[in-house]
């Protein structure tokens, strides 16, 4: 029996060694032979902590610039990534950051990022994503690579082109006015923008792109809204590679469950929306972005036919997109120009010139040029997305350097659109007149480093959509209402998913009174 034993035993005690070797491996010695490796080649960056990386360090950063509201500045790089703020002053435009045991190049020269995001030679494919995001979203358009990205972004460009962006409209109008007859209640009052912006967002993407109301999908933004604040919160939190199949956390049950009651309300909707098609209630399965789905899913022919799974993943996908990325633009832009009424004047006085009192024409929407430039100026100061990660696929030259494979390469929006030296001095001021001879003349010596919906072949598929839903949005407001900050409004950007206001943005509404001559 001794030999049978001392065997099993040795086998054991080998797998052991093994798995032990191959997990220092990874967590000690690679990051360890990295930094070396950049350091040599003049990147620099703080020091690797065993397991943790930098993670620890940049929570105590971000928990001390969230403990208490700030004085109302535009200066929203610090306050939202303090790490990255400071350790470009410490370690230079370049640098390496970790998280975890994985190295995160943060680049934020333009023509360094200009590479990456066009990615010419399909070298930068997306990250990986973390768990929870991968719960949130799927494989959908935002996380998925090669020909299922491909085919996806197809269905997604066809379901946003101008024709179908021009037919949606009317339903931007409508869901504006039964936000702006609620409004009729808080004349003279205080009412937080930033909640209701939720809604008429919510209300926007479910009547155009899901042929619902906001009130039948409710449930289904509650659920994701909890999932992207799971997101928020576990952001920084390194767990040792592979304990997360065997204990879970509150997080990942909840989580989990989410997931699943999330998949539930979908098939629902699916099923609902082919009994309409068989009963011959509806033109196919509708023209919408969820009709273009059911017909992908239903589609013959193999090189266009999408899953259960594709077609679940894409519409969790639209609904958080379609809803955080605007709310997000509106809140900002509405704050900006309740602080700096001239500009809301402005605003104001090009609305009413093109359309009076009348809704917004389809044909006149891009003739808002004064409304462009403000929103503009909002994107570049309170930029809804302030990160963009890429991996590097294979060892590679970035312009001096030479980057190994799988190391992530991390894209500060904000770095970029709050660089005094690419923007001038008065970078943390508001000033739409930037933008008044367009993007290309925005900045110092004419360097191309505004793009708040990413830039190249992944570039945000619903940037008109979100765009032409603010332009609406925003002339409606402004046709009726004078607005100023309230002074109950506490200043604390923070980032969930998209970049929001902590504890909203309270403003008191006036009714305007057009002047009679």
């Amino acid at each position: 029996m001794a030999n049978p034993i001392f065997y099993f035993s040795s086998c054991l005690f080998l797998s052991i060694v093994i798995i032990l070797v191959k997990f220092f491996h990874k967590v000690w010695w690679t990051p360890i032979r990295i930094q070396s490796s950049m350091k040599s080649q003049g990147i620099k960056g703080p020091s690797y902590r065993f397991l943790h990386g930098n993670t620890k360090e940049i929570i105590n950063m971000i928990s001390k610039i969230r403990s208490s509201p700030k004085e109302v500045l535009h200066h929203t790089f610090p306050i939202i990534q303090p790490h990255i703020y400071s350790w470009i002053k410490l370690y230079g435009m370049n640098f390496l950051q970790w998280y975890g045991p994985q190295p995160q190049l943060i680049i934020t020269e333009p023509e360094l990022i200009k590479e990456i995001l066009n990615n010419k030679d399909r070298a930068y494919p997306k990250a990986k994503a973390p768990n929870y995001v991968k719960q949130l979203l799927g494989d959908g358009l935002v996380t998925s690579e090669g020909e299922k990205w491909l085919k996806m972004r197809k269905l997604a460009n066809h379901a946003f082109h101008g024709g179908s962006l021009k037919n949606m409209i009317p339903a931007m109008i409508a869901s504006s006015e039964i936000i702006l007859q609620r409004w009729r209640h808080y004349e003279s009052k205080e009412i937080d923008v930033f909640r209701e912006f939720k809604v008429l967002t919510s209300e926007i993407i479910s009547r155009t792109a899901f042929g619902s109301s906001y009130l039948e999908g409710q449930h289904i933004f509650d659920m994701l809204t909890r999932m992207a604040h799971i997101i928020s919160g576990n952001n920084y939190r390194i767990r040792i590679p592979g304990i997360g199949k065997f204990f879970k956390t509150s997080d990942d049950i909840e989580s989990e469950n989410l997931e699943a009651t999330i998949r539930s309300s979908f098939m629902n909707m699916m099923k609902k929306r082919e009994q309409e098609a068989m009963l011959g209630n509806i033109d196919g399965y509708g023209h919408d972005f969820f009709g273009l789905l059911l017909e992908a899913y239903h589609d013959s022919d193999k090189t266009k036919k999408i899953s259960v799974d594709d077609l679940i993943d894409e519409c969790k996908t639209f609904y958080v997109g379609g809803q955080e990325t605007t709310s997000s633009l509106l809140t900002w832009s509405v704050l900006l120009l309740a602080i700096h009424t001239d500009w809301q004047d402005k605003a104001r006085n090009e609305v009413l010139e093109l359309f009076g009192q009348q809704n917004p024409g389809q044909d006149s929407i891009a003739k808002l040029k004064i409304m462009s430039m403000v929103i503009n100026e909002s994107l570049r100061l309170y930029s809804p997305a302030a990160v963009v990660i890429r991996r590097v696929e294979r060892e590679i030259k970035m312009g001096k350097i030479t980057v190994p494979a799988n190391m992530e390469v991390l894209i500060s929006t904000l770095a970029l659109h709050q660089n005094p030296e690419i923007w001038g001095e008065d970078v943390h001021l508001f000033k739409p007149e930037r933008f008044a001879e367009g993007l290309a003349k925005a900045t110092k010596n004419n360097i191309a480093a505004f793009f708040p919906f990413g830039l190249g072949p992944r570039t945000c598929v619903g940037v008109n959509f979100a765009l032409t839903e603010t332009k609406v949005a925003l002339s409606m407001i402004l046709q009726r209402y004078r607005f100023t900050l309230s002074p109950t409004y506490a200043h604390c950007p923070v980032e969930v998913l998209t970049m929001c206001p902590q504890h909203g943005v309270q403003v008191i509404l006036q009714p305007y009174e057009p002047k009679l001559f």
